[in-house]
């Protein structure tokens, strides 16, 4: 027997497809919590960025360090991320791990597009020129550089700007 997918199906998957190209992984939840729910996620990240700290990630001078070739540091965090992450998705991908709360995670292949490198130069280039990327942003406003707070809103604009034009630039 043939299932016909309805129109709210139809737009659902396009829908999908479309954020799809964005992000590897697109999952999202059914689940509805109250607003406290949230709270463990301030404590992970307060935690997140007493470690940026502690590791120097956020220093401005171990950034420039990395992009004159001067110090293994930071290529050494960056690369064991990496490997935790490679590691984490097979893991995930070999015994079909779900979330916290059963939900199964759909894992989609990407295909390379020239949009990638041109989006990595962006990338690179604001980080060495600020100092910033968009993880260590908070702990470095958090640490008592507030003059990111002008990197931070600037990346702000500039997602929201991407997301204006989004449907208009090349995929």
């Amino acid at each position: 027997m043939k299932h016909h997918l309805t129109t709210t199906e139809v737009i659902e998957i396009q829908d999908l497809e479309k954020r799809s190209l964005d992000a590897m992984c697109v999952n999202e939840s059914k689940l509805k919590h109250q607003w406290w729910h949230n709270i463990k996620y301030v404590i992970i990240g307060t935690i997140f960025g007493i470690v940026f700290v502690k590791a120097e990630i956020i220093s401005w001078f171990r950034i420039q360090e990395m992009f004159r070739l001067q110090s293994f540091h930071m290529y050494g965090v960056i690369g064991s991320a990496v490997i935790v992450g490679a590691i984490s998705v097979a893991l995930i991908k070999k015994f079909n791990i779900k979330t916290i709360y059963g939900e199964t995670i759909h894992l989609h292949d990407k295909t390379f597009n020239k949009g990638q490198i041109i989006g990595g130069l962006m990338f690179g280039l604001g980080w060495g020129i600020t100092g910033a990327c968009p993880g260590p942003l908070y702990a470095q406003i958090g640490s008592g550089a507030t003059v990111i707070t002008v990197t931070l809103f600037s990346a702000i604009l500039g997602t929201w700007v991407y997301g204006y034009f989004r449907d208009k630039l090349p995929h």
